[in-house]
């Protein structure tokens, strides 16, 4: 627990009005941050122990003339939240979300749908009551009309804390009979069966896949049935308990881990992915509202020298027919040009549209890959 400096009285007395304007809040936070961490790193390079948190903490207190009052005690509170940022919250009056707001518009798959009329896409908003059945029609559905060589579940902005909806969904893409899941003095199994989706499953995640949403990713790849491709996750799969605080809020304090088969818990520093695929947050967002986004690129550059090759990039680049000055050249060289400008025009036709995201791009690639050896042969 820590204590508030309200009501206590000063250890040293703080200096005077006049030195106190010359250092603002935010240096002094700075000043005791960057020496906290000079100190810590000092000692763990001579090979000394970790000091002492309550010591360390006093001494500051107690000598730190130049913080403002309370603002020692505020620099321990974001410190220790952020430490512990996957285990402890402080939940406030109304919970907002960073999600898209096609995961957060309470369906449980916003987005079921077929690439290159072979490879399923599932996404999954969040993990609550009646996923396993939704994912089960769903995948009837696209199996209906198309071949499925390969599936694509999309956890990415998912979360819930539906272990048990977890281990149902995750039973769908599990043959034989195994454990699970255990989270609390709960276990699940999965039951044998010989319509289980056989086919190659990858799986998204992202920094913003939470709580059963890491689990069911961790389950299928604990039973050898999924790949899982994106970046790091929440690192929020425990059971939660909330404490009530005197100005309103909650406490959010992790206090049974989610366990996998092997009695392993799931990390709290989040699952890592079998491929890591590397995008900011904010291109994240916008390929998950749009997976045929537009990349940005630079225009191929103009010609500047002799040749078809650079003469042809030139007339590309600008959009435009060639000049005359080019037609000679073009000539004098051998070049036909009015094959060359075929080319050119043929290549500037639309075509078909081009996943972009990056993720789901490198999932689909996969899958690809994978029916090209199954079968034996390239499509």
């Amino acid at each position: 627990m820590i204590e508030t400096a309200a009501g206590r009285q000063r250890v040293a007395a703080g200096p005077g009005p006049a030195a106190r304007a010359c250092v603002s809040r935010g240096a002094a936070s700075l000043l005791l941050l960057g020496a906290l961490w000079a100190g810590w790193a000092t000692a763990l390079r001579a090979g000394a122990e970790e000091p002492d948190f309550q010591e360390v903490y006093g001494l500051v207190r107690s000598n730190l003339t130049l913080a403002a009052e309370g603002e020692v005690d505020q620099a321990a509170l974001k410190g220790l939240l952020e430490q512990l940022r996957s285990r402890v919250s402080l939940v406030p009056h109304a919970a907002g979300t960073n999600a898209p707001a096609s995961a957060a518009d309470g369906q449980l798959l916003p987005v079921s749908k077929v690439f290159d009329e072979a490879y399923g896409y599932v996404r999954v908003g969040r993990v609550e009551a009646g996923l396993a059945e939704a994912v089960g029609a769903s995948l009837d559905r696209l199996a209906a009309t198309n071949q499925l060589k390969g599936l694509v579940l999309d956890l990415r902005y998912a979360a819930g804390e539906a272990y048990a909806d977890a281990a149902k969904t995750a039973d769908r893409f599990v043959a034989e009979e195994r454990p699970l899941l255990t989270w609390g003095s709960t276990a699940a199994r999965s039951t044998a069966k010989t319509n289980a989706f056989a086919r190659p499953l990858m799986i998204l995640i992202n920094a913003q896949t939470a709580g059963a949403a890491e689990a069911l990713a961790a389950v299928l790849r604990d039973a050898k049935t999924a790949l899982i491709l994106g970046g790091p996750s929440a690192g929020r799969a425990s059971l939660f308990k909330e404490f009530p605080l005197r100005g309103g809020q909650r406490l959010r304090i992790a206090t049974e881990p989610v366990q996998l088969a092997n009695g392993q818990p799931l990390p709290p520093g989040g699952l890592i992915p079998d491929i890591a695929v590397a995008v900011t947050p904010e291109e994240e967002t916008q390929y998950y509202a749009d997976a045929y986004k537009p990349l940005t690129r630079l225009p191929p550059p103009r010609a500047t020298g002799r040749g078809a090759t650079n003469i042809a990039a030139g007339a590309a680049s600008r959009g435009a027919p060639l000049n005359e000055a080019e037609l000679v050249r073009l000539k004098r060289e051998g070049v036909d040009p009015e094959r060359l400008v075929s080319e050119s025009e043929r290549a500037a036709a639309p075509s078909r549209p081009v996943v972009t995201d990056p993720a789901l791009a490198r999932a689909l690639d996969l899958l690809k890959g994978l029916a090209v050896m199954r079968t034996g042969r390239g499509s």
